[in-house]
Order: structure tokens, then sequence, then C-alpha cells
């Protein structure tokens, strides 16, 4: 993961992609859109993330809110956290570049105002403190351990509004283990119908997931640099969203000849391995200021 400055060294950001994170471009594309549509359709709802890091998504969920929302952001930021895993994970990842001063002044550097803040693990927001079927949208990026996530899934349903959407990060990572096994829980034992899924984030709802996919279908997304396709899952039809992959150039006589010449379990290694680059050069990590 890419690491950053501490806050005193850092400058306010010029523009959301100097805000470090791990929030890309089709992602910030289907939050906008998804968010869009509900205030169109004149649906109305506060917002609630879990897990903020620097600020980069809590900026675009602010961009959305309407007069009477709400946008609550629960985060440790630099507090210690409440179990022996946790705290590892947070070592980890996030320890020296994590604070609540560094989210403030990213947040503040396009909002007027802050959002509702908890510093505390998540699993705090189970007391109800969210008022039940109070928001419209809920962004999970927290904790990767499945307990953890788990919970945060039961908040997230807690909070949502009936047709309400969850975004949940990391559900396919090969790092994330736990996340997808909390994901694919809920959606097998816990009425989760997905709706969209792309390379970062899994999309659904415990609602109308057929409407929500409609509103995702009324946009040209091939149009924009996306590939669209289809699949079904547990009997509900789901969106999968990825960037086009430009044709690979000719290979070269040596580089073909070393292919063809590795172990066909190598020469499937690499070529997984290139392509997963190449699916990810449209949106390289953010650098440290």
């Amino acid at each position: 993961m890419p690491t950053a400055e501490p806050a005193a060294a850092r400058p306010a950001p010029l523009k959301r992609d100097d805000i470090p994170g791990w929030f890309f471009s089709l992602d910030r594309a289907a939050f906008g859109h998804l968010l869009t549509t509900q205030t169109t359709a004149g649906v109305t709802g506060d917002i609630l993330e879990l897990g903020s890091y620097l600020g980069r998504s809590a900026v675009l969920l602010g961009d959305h809110l309407r007069p009477g929302e709400r946008l609550t952001v629960c985060d440790l930021f630099d507090s210690e956290a409440g179990d022996e895993d946790n705290a590892a994970e947070m070592d980890m990842s996030y320890r020296k570049t994590l604070t609540r001063s560094a989210f403030e002044a990213n947040y503040l550097a396009f909002h007027s105002e802050l959002p509702e803040i908890v510093q505390a693990p998540t699993s705090v927001l189970a007391d109800g403190r969210i008022p039940a079927g109070s928001c419209r949208f809920v962004h999970v990026d927290a904790s990767h351990l499945y307990e953890h996530v788990a919970g945060d899934i039961a908040v997230a349903r807690a909070a949502l509004a009936p047709n309400g959407l969850v975004a949940l990060d990391d559900y396919r990572s090969e790092h994330t283990p736990g996340v997808s096994a909390a994901v694919w829980e809920a959606v097998f034992t816990g009425g989760l119908r997905p709706v969209l899924l792309t390379p970062m984030k899994f999309y659904g709802t415990w609602g109308d997931a057929a409407a929500a996919r409609q509103v995702l279908l009324a946009r040209d997304w091939q149009a924009e640099g996306y590939t669209v396709d289809e699949d079904t899952i547990a009997g509900t039809r789901v969106l999968r969203l990825n960037y086009q992959v430009k044709a690979p150039a000719l290979r070269s006589g040596p580089r073909r000849l070393a292919l063809e010449l590795l172990p066909p379990v190598a020469t499937k290694a690499t070529r997984r391995m290139l392509r997963t680059l190449r699916e990810r050069r449209a949106t390289p990590p953010v650098a440290s200021a």
C-alpha cells in the first residue's frame, strides 16, 4: 500500500486526487452515479462511512449531501485499536499516516463543514446511535478481519432504508480473505442481494436489486472506457464493471519464446500477472505527497 507523510509535513490537497487512498476512478463514477440517481428520484437519507482513511471517498460522499442529510464517518484514526488483531493490522498498514487532523484538513479543503465524526472502532455503531433505516448509502471500508467486517455489514443493514445501497471494499483481494468470507456469507445466508461488482468493491442491497441494476444500465459505461458484463449470483442478476484493456502490443520474438519455454503453470501465472498489471495501469495507486 502507498504511504503518506505525517499530517504536519503534508500540505492541504489542491485537488481530490492529491488525497492519498485507494478510491479509484471506476468506483468514484459508480458512487457518483448511484447517489445522484437517488437524489434525482427524490430518495433522501443520511450517508454512513465505516473506515475513512484520509478522506478521499468521504469528500465525494459529502458532495452528494442535500439539505437535512447527514454524513457520518467512523474510523479509529490515531486512536488505539480495541483488540490485538486489529492493532496489528493498524500497525502494519496505517499507523504512521492515519490521523484525524489529516482527515479533517483534507475534508475541509473541499467542504465548509466537517461530517459527523465517530473516532472509535466501527463496532460502537451497533449501539443504535445511527437510527435504524435512516441511511440511503453506506460505504464499508474499515477492517479486513472477518469478525469486524461481519459486524460492519450488520451495522450497515440496520442503518439502511429498505432500498438503500451498501458498498463493500476489498471483497476479492487476495490479502483480504476475511472480507470475502463476510461478504459472501451475507449474500448466501443474510439476504444481501448483489447489484454491481468492480475490481475493488461489491455493491448490494437488501431491497430491490433489479431496480438498482436498471439505474446502472441507464448509463453508457462503455462509451466512458469501461466494460460491462452480467452474471447471475444466488438467483440475482449482477453487473460487472471494469476498465477497458488496450490490445496488447505484439510480443517480441525473445519474449514470445520465453513464454513458450516456461512450464505451463509458470506461463499461466506470468500471463495472469501481466493481465492484472494492464488492468490496473489505468488507475495507479496515489503516490505519497
